[in-house]
């Protein structure tokens, strides 16, 4: 048994697991990401690494501690080894006044480089983890550089701005003119409040990854949410720009983020990848979910929509080597008849001639000539399916299952639905209807809904991997699993993932 006194926590590993808007990293965590990195770096003395959003200073001192192994038969005088890591080849930018202490305190073992206690000795405070306080700077209510809003960070001197040194120039050169870096790596800032609704917060992530490469290093590695996958709010942008990087060698995604940092939820799970700008070809993309990991050589941008998982990457090449249309051929745009989602219509059918009309709290009546569009197939039979998910996408339930579709419901002829649905179909024949209905129950159709399913919303596109089929028969999992020439691993992988719907 061991004994209390032979218990030596990691104080970074217990700030790691505090709570806070910048995330810390765990140590281990850090040296997964230092693993990817070509190990013969620690052997040069040449090689210059920077942490540009340092926080606890724990990218740094497992920097400095490969590198004092690394180079101990070519700096044999330790001391001597310690003042050249320190003083030519590590370098930080703090993220606050308090980081950038801790971070000089865990890599100098003291928060003023050039105290008596320091292992730099540095002849200024700062040694090479820089901090200054800085200003937002405003345009129109927002600051310029990272979006920040006025209202909520125009604090004057006395409390911190949150005005990321990194990001807040044009010219990330300035903080160490003259230097190139052959590694950047770090945990940036995840996101800001943007003094919207409900503490609303905007993703600031993917300006600091921008930013970086700006100063073009041999090498680029970073931890982010996964979130970008989706786009949206301000990182469309973004992420066609990483899909079609061909420099991205190895991303590793974490579906839940918990998996990565234990006891800390971030939507839609975290990542981390390697840029090497002297390297092109395929990316190594390992996924890791419920503790499972799947590892593939991927082009990124091979799909229309980044496709997560790599076991649906083999199921979408079978269904459309098969070239059939996409069931999207069949489905209505948003909003299909022209009513918004707030109309309930009558309570009582006050007109033989009236339409049912489906909403979010029932069944309500409206007459013709509110009826603005697609007329002719609210004479037929649809099936209405709701245009929200039962669950944010990427984010399984507790046994990490999703349901994807959360109604389904068949329309009779003179029956239409709110801007809540879409709806598919328009059929002469009923059994038709119920065909459909019961192909999108089917796991393997809400499987591949899911892939293609880029936020919360299912709109007609995200139904683009789902094969359009015959509904003059009925369709059931094991007889599309069949058509499509599946093996017992993918329906296996299927089954793991869409809960049964009744």
């Amino acid at each position: 048994m061991t004994s209390n006194n032979d218990y030596n926590p990691d104080v970074l590993n217990c700030i790691a697991n505090l709570s806070n808007d910048e995330v810390f990293t765990p140590p281990q965590l850090v040296n997964e990401m230092l693993d990817l990195l070509p190990q013969s770096l620690f052997s040069n003395p040449e090689a210059r690494f920077l942490d540009p959003f340092t926080k606890s200073g724990v990218f740094l001192r497992e920097i400095v501690k490969r590198l004092d192994v690394g180079l101990s038969t070519v700096i044999p005088d330790r001391q001597e080894r310690i003042l050249h890591i320190m003083h030519h080849q590590v370098f930080g930018i703090a993220l606050t006044e308090l980081t950038s202490l801790l971070a000089r305190r865990t890599v100098y073992c003291s928060k003023f480089a050039d105290s008596e206690h320091s292992v730099g000795h540095f002849k200024t405070r700062e040694g090479h983890i820089l901090y200054s306080p800085m200003q937002h700077t405003w345009l129109n209510g927002r600051c310029k550089y990272c979006g920040a809003s006025k209202e909520v960070f125009d604090r004057g001197d006395a409390a911190e701005t949150y005005a990321y040194n990194f990001i807040h120039t044009n010219n990330p050169e300035k903080f160490f003119p003259n230097m190139t870096f052959d590694v950047i790596i770090g945990n940036p800032p995840y996101q800001m409040d943007d003094g919207g609704n409900s503490a609303s917060a905007k993703p600031i992530y993917h300006l600091f990854v921008n930013q970086a490469k700006k100063l073009n290093p041999k090498y680029l590695c970073m931890i982010i949410p996964a979130r970008w996958y989706t786009g949206g709010k301000g990182l469309d942008d973004f992420r066609d720009n990483m899909l079609s990087d061909n420099h991205i060698k190895i991303l590793y995604d974490y579906v839940n983020s918990k998996d990565c940092f234990p006891g800390l939820s971030v939507g839609g799970g975290i990542c981390y990848f390697l840029r090497e700008s002297n390297s092109v070809g395929l990316c190594r993309y390992t996924t890791c979910n419920n503790g499972e990991t799947s590892t593939q050589d991927r082009k990124l941008d091979e799909f229309p929509i980044f496709v997560r998982y790599n076991d649906a990457v083999n199921i979408i090449h079978k269904v459309l080597a098969k070239k059939e249309r996409s069931l999207s051929n069949i489905l209505s745009s948003r909003n299909p008849f022209g009513i918004p989602t707030n109309s309930r219509g009558n309570n009582i059918r006050q007109d033989k001639c009236a339409f049912e009309l489906i909403s979010s709290q029932g069944v309500g009546y409206i007459k013709e000539n509110q009826i603005l569009s697609n007329m002719s197939d609210a004479l037929k039979y649809n099936v209405m399916i709701t245009r929200v998910m039962s669950e944010h996408a990427g984010e399984p339930d507790k046994d990490g299952m999703f349901n994807v579709i959360a109604t389904l419901r068949i329309m009779p002829p003179k029956t239409v639905c709110t801007d809540s649905y879409i709806y598919g179909g328009a059929f002469e024949k009923e059994k038709e209807a119920e065909h459909l209905l019961r192909y999108l129950k089917t796991k393997f159709a809400r499987f591949l809904l899911l892939q293609a399913a880029a936020s919360i919303n299912l709109s007609k596109s995200t139904y683009r991997f789902v094969p359009l089929q015959d509904f003059s028969e009925p369709w059931t999992d094991e007889k599309l699993y069949a058509k499509y020439g599946l093996d017992e691993k993918e329906i296996a992988f299927i089954e793991s993932m869409i809960r049964p719907m009744e």
